[in-house]
């Protein structure tokens, strides 16, 4: 399905990277070096420079931590995506809130994509994307409460529950007028799941992108990439690619990375392969 996000169209043939740029001290990831502003900004700078064609901006952590207020999260994030936009406009910009009193003040100051990773925990996002026009990505969380993490949670199916809660997250966003083809779905590896349903998730991709609906995946330096291979933050990539390339192979459309250069290129030689993208070039034996 062409995806419209927002301003931005992309024929359905086009896998996007979306590049992290974390607003904030305590990122797992890189430990707040986008925290000052400027770093921030070159962050960006650097990762529209490999071809990431979506920069998704966090003012808070996902994981438990310092409690922040609606306020303070929009002070990290409403004036910067003004600068971005100002200095970026081909990109699309996503911000990562579950707040709709955040979603409005970004998207009134040019975000496009409002990336929900709680799951609908505040039911007026929608109706804040829909005022916009803007684009929405609906996650699965299991029910998890805001920032906290999983304990032993379980699930008949994982898959099942990850496309019912997805979809029927999607069809109430189209009820309250958020457009069908601004509109993501994503498993949300790790979010309400232990490594097992992660893996699970990566295995049985295919049966999310079957429902038609836009599939984004975050895999990046995740805890279940970790815990497969016992390894530390900093040290996942290899495993990151090799998840990416499963989730590649069964039709994901958007890949929310840290690595920009790497992902892009797992994921265009997997769309290669799988026969829906034509190589860069082919000489060999032609010539």
């Amino acid at each position: 399905m062409t995806l419209r996000l927002r301003s931005h169209s992309f024929a359905d043939d086009a896998t996007l990277m979306m590049a992290i740029v974390n607003r904030t001290p305590d990122s797992f990831y890189d430990k707040g070096a986008t925290w000052a502003e400027d770093a921030a900004v070159e962050r960006v700078r650097l990762v529209a420079g490999q071809g990431a064609e979506i920069v998704d901006i966090g003012g808070i952590k996902a994981a438990p931590g310092v409690e922040i207020s609606a306020a303070e999260e929009k002070a990290r994030v409403v004036d910067f995506v003004a600068r971005i936009r100002e200095e970026h406009p081909q990109l699309v910009i996503s911000v990562d809130t579950w707040r709709a009193e955040v979603a409005d003040a970004v998207l009134a100051v040019g975000a496009d994509l409002i990336n929900d990773a709680w799951g609908g925990a505040d039911p007026d996002v929608v109706d804040v994307v829909a005022q916009y026009d803007a684009s929405l990505v609906c996650t699965h969380t299991g029910g998890v409460q805001v920032r906290t993490r999983p304990h032993r949670i379980e699930y008949d199916d994982v898959v099942a529950s990850a496309i019912a809660d997805t979809v029927a997250y999607a069809e109430r966003a189209l009820a309250a007028g958020v457009a069908r083809e601004s509109l993501i779905i994503d498993p949300a590896h790790d979010f309400g799941k232990n490594t097992f349903h992660s893996l699970e998730v990566t295995r049985r991709l295919g049966e999310m992108v079957d429902t038609g609906w836009p599939v984004l995946v975050s895999l990046s330096n995740k805890d279940f990439v970790g815990e497969t291979l016992d390894k530390p933050v900093g040290e996942r990539l290899t495993g990151t690619l090799a998840a990416t390339s499963v989730c590649a192979l069964a039709g994901a459309r958007i890949y929310r990375v840290h690595e920009v250069v790497e992902t892009r290129e797992t994921v265009d030689m997997v769309w290669t392969i799988a026969g829906r993208r034509l190589p860069a070039r082919a000489v060999r034996g032609l010539a």
